[in-house]
């Protein structure tokens, strides 16, 4: 196992250089200022498109704007911004969340031109049906000769999309919060049995396809937000006194880096600074996957003919998944100061502060969050993972991605936290080379029709 985690380590360290930072914060920062920060200028319509002021059911694809980000959301909104964050603050301290922060705004510009993208450019399938996402627009939007990345995404974003962290990280809270309390001994056997579950719980969505899975994401994804905001509330209510200076903190930490722990970061380019710049951007990925080119296969399903309205909606992703849903998870294990005083990772860190702020009972809310966040984060990747399959090896082939996808399942149940992490790391940043390629190659169409878009809205109001 630790030559595993070794070698995990070492391909996420080698895929996660400087290279792909200037690629994915470079490249998001050109496509901001390209677009006029018009993710900013256009908030206020974006949110009317997400309440469906637009929606037409006779528009092309299969579900509802809404649909589409809350099934998105269901695979961001998950262990990424509950153990994810952990492992960042637990690493880097409270300056990690400023870079995610960073990640996030950066990622709202990425996210409007790939979903806009993938709703451009949908292409057929093997079957004739539409389908959106960085493969199609690659092989739509810059034909024949630029196939070879839309091969490499599909077959990084098969792996990607297997749910190694959030199973590893659903068991480990099983075990920390359920079973070792309560005097069960945890085992291979006791991680099988979860393993078992899991699976028996996700072919039972997954076989139904991407509706049904919108039609159980579009509930739950919102129940679970409003219940994690009101349980941390409830922590932030319990530590006041604290907010304040941690919050200061998060800002001035960015800068100075005085918490960073592990020796590995100190060897990056840029000192101390550019370990926490990198770690930051890395876990916001993680979280809020802008760039990465998953959340373009969910909104490419959208029903619209006005790719900029889709993008627009995909660009509130990483607002509520990152600076919402990240910044409470950080704020609730900084004031409860259990990032100091305990050496515990990813989930249990969190449980750990909500278990000091309502002691007896908080970690069984969180237990409740954790559940709703990973089942849902499962169902949606399972999609990911059969659309790359489906564009690989035809339509009538993807049913077989099931089998990789409940191996992974038991897989994850029994192996360390550290080599699932690092191997999605890397995993992520192959997937983001041909996307954020792609997406700046075609970034002045999306703009070109972004304004005829806007001069068609204009003229309609």
């Amino acid at each position: 196992m630790e030559q595993l985690e070794s070698i995990s380590g070492k391909f996420s360290d080698l895929a996660w250089g400087i290279p792909l930072l200037v690629l994915l914060i470079g490249g998001g920062l050109y496509l901001l200022i390209l677009s006029r920060f018009l993710p900013f200028r256009f908030f206020g319509h974006a949110i009317q498109v997400l309440r469906g002021k637009y929606d037409d059911p006779d528009d092309p694809g299969e579900i509802s704007h809404f649909k589409a980000l809350t099934t998105a959301l269901s695979s961001t909104i998950g262990m990424g911004n509950i153990a994810g964050v952990a492992l960042a603050i637990s690493i880097g301290g409270p300056g990690a969340m400023f870079w995610m922060w960073i990640s996030a705004i950066v990622g709202m510009s990425t996210k409007f031109f790939t979903s806009t993208l993938a709703i451009m450019y949908r292409g057929k399938d093997s079957n004739g049906e539409l389908q959106g996402g960085p493969m199609y627009f690659i092989r739509e939007g810059l034909g024949k000769n630029w196939k070879f990345l839309a091969i490499m995404f599909s077959v990084f974003g098969m792996l990607g999309a297997l749910p190694v962290v959030n199973v590893n990280q659903l068991k480990q809270a099983i075990n920390d919060i359920i079973l070792i309390p309560n005097g069960v001994e945890v085992s291979l056997s006791s991680n099988l049995v979860i393993a078992a579950v899991l699976v028996v719980v996700t072919t039972l969505v997954i076989l139904g396809g991407l509706k049904r899975i919108s039609n159980i994401a579009s509930k739950m994804v919102p129940s679970m937000v409003i219940l994690y905001f009101v349980l941390v509330l409830i922590i932030l209510v319990i530590n006041y006194s604290e907010v304040p200076k941690y919050f200061v903190m998060i800002f001035t930490d960015a800068f100075e880096g005085n918490y960073l722990s592990e020796e590995k970061y100190k060897d990056v380019v840029g000192g101390v600074l550019g370990a926490l710049v990198l770690l930051g951007i890395k876990r916001g990925a993680f979280s809020n996957e802008a760039g990465i080119g998953t959340a373009p296969m969910a909104h490419g399903a959208a029903k619209t003919d006005e790719p900029v309205r889709e993008g627009l909606v995909a660009m509130l992703g990483p607002v509520i998944d990152t600076l919402i849903v990240c910044t409470l998870t950080a704020l609730a294990i900084l004031v409860t100061g259990v990032w100091q005083t305990t050496s515990d990772n990813g989930v249990s860190l969190t449980a750990s502060a909500f278990q000091n702020a309502m002691p007896g009972f908080g970690q069984y809310l969180l237990m409740i969050c954790v559940f709703i966040f990973s089942i849902s984060s499962l169902f949606s990747y399972a999609y990911y993972g059969k659309k790359c399959m489906s564009f690989l090896a035809g339509a009538h082939n993807k049913k077989y991605y099931n089998y990789l996808y409940i191996l992974s399942i038991v897989l994850a149940a029994t192996t360390e936290f550290e080599v699932m992490i690092n191997f999605i790391d890397g995993i992520f940043a192959f997937m983001a080379i041909p996307t954020m390629l792609a997406t700046i190659v075609l970034a002045p169409k999306v703009v070109k029709e972004t304004k005829s878009y806007l001069k068609r809205f204009q003229e309609n109001r």
